[in-house]
């Protein structure tokens, strides 16, 4: 079981070489309890390509991850604090909520 769960998501926009990419991260258990490290990215806007690696202790995923973050950040990835994030609940039901019930 992870002691925190690990999210991360950057992305990294240059308009003069038409660049516009996405990075992410995530540390999720898998159903037998064991960290996963999963990486997605490409362009903005498309579903991209994902890897996903497996542990046997949450320390070593956590190493990868903190690594993977330095070689992103160097490489000039930020966050995005224009995304408006909603709610997990509302992502996977594909509707918000009735506000008159």
């Amino acid at each position: 079981m992870l002691a925190q769960p690990y999210q991360l998501y950057i992305e990294r926009k240059d308009a003069t070489k038409n660049m516009a990419r996405f990075y992410g991260l995530a540390i999720e258990p898998t159903l037998f309890g064991m960290p996963c490290l999963t990486r997605r990215w490409g362009r903005i806007g498309t579903a991209g390509r994902a890897m996903v690696h497996h542990f046997d202790k949450e320390e070593d995923a956590v190493s990868m991850f903190l690594d993977l973050l330095r070689m992103k950040r160097a490489r000039g990835y930020r966050p995005n604090t224009n995304v408006i994030r909603e709610p997990m609940v509302w992502s996977v039901c594909r509707s918000r909520p009735d506000p008159r019930r």
